[in-house]
């Protein structure tokens, strides 16, 4: 067994919390959506829809950090989250990271963790202006320190990049070999590997990237990831009732549209074509 009883019991109280929370406090943000209205001939399905997606994004970032620290109260020194990791970047420094990042832009290298820390560390620069770079999870253990940062399961190659230059600049700050890592909770690909196009050439697949199984088994042990998605099964039966009641509930309540409204006026009646617009604003306010 990787995570203990109490461990378990804290996940299980963050998961009922983000529920409750989100059963009580839930309102629609979008106050229309016509074309999807359109295409799916089905309102309800379409508030149905809005609910889900809002429990999917409250099942986000922050709970995965709030685990993570729970996860890897047991097996590490020091665990903290939103933990802003500080020193003095120099321009030396910054221009070693701007070029390797280029490079990258350019398909001029192929991403080698050692060769990055080595050409960063080779500055040994003493002065600098102060910085400040927040990582989503800080451990040690030991004399290791480990900066991670926790990313949604599909980043664009934006945010890749951004994150790629946060690890590389938190060893600038750090003046030392550290491991940095960007991690993600779990694998939209499964079962097959997370290959992502975003992260080709850019990432040190085995030094910078862990996703679902080996994030979760590096924080809490063998099995964790398991024992994890276990809890998540649970609490998703004990919750099932209640969430299928407030998805009918936001079926009924929040989109309702008659035969007439879902009838479009021809182009060549701009008045009733006003109206029509005029209806469908003012019921799906109202529902909404």
């Amino acid at each position: 067994m990787a995570l203990t009883t109490p461990q378990k019991d804290g996940i299980k109280r963050l998961l009922r919390k983000k529920l409750d929370e989100k059963l009580v406090k839930y309102e629609r943000e979008s106050s229309s959506m016509p074309f999807l209205v359109k295409i799916m001939q089905e309102p309800s399905q379409v508030a149905a829809y809005s609910f889900i997606h809002s429990i999917s994004t409250t099942l986000g970032i922050s709970v995965y950090e709030e685990m993570a620290k729970i996860v890897a109260s047991t097996h590490f020194d020091t665990v903290e989250t939103g933990y802003d990791v500080t020193g003095n970047l120099s321009d030396e420094e910054n221009l070693v990271i701007t070029q390797i990042m280029h490079e990258y832009k350019d398909k001029a290298r192929i991403a080698n963790k050692n060769a990055e820390i080595n050409e960063i560390l080779a500055v040994k620069s003493t002065n600098g202006t102060p910085h400040t770079v927040r990582a989503d999870l800080f451990l040690t253990k030991g004399d290791k320190e480990y900066y991670i940062e926790i990313k949604t399961a599909k980043p664009n190659i934006d945010v890749f990049n951004k994150s790629k230059e946060k690890l590389l600049t938190w060893i600038a700050l750090r003046k030392k070999p550290v491991t940095t890592i960007i991690a993600i909770p779990y694998n939209p690909l499964h079962p097959k590997p997370y290959t992502r196009f975003t992260i080709q050439g850019v990432l040190d697949l085995d030094k910078d990237l862990y996703v679902a199984e080996r994030f979760w088994d590096f924080l809490g042990g063998p099995n964790t990831y398991i024992e994890i998605l276990e809890i998540f099964d649970e609490i998703g039966i004990e919750y099932k009732t209640k969430i299928q009641e407030k998805i009918a509930s936001v079926a009924k309540t929040k989109l309702t549209f008659t035969k007439e409204d879902m009838q479009i006026p021809s182009v060549r009646e701009p008045d009733k074509t006003q109206q029509y617009l005029n209806n469908f604003t003012e019921k799906t306010n109202e529902k909404i």
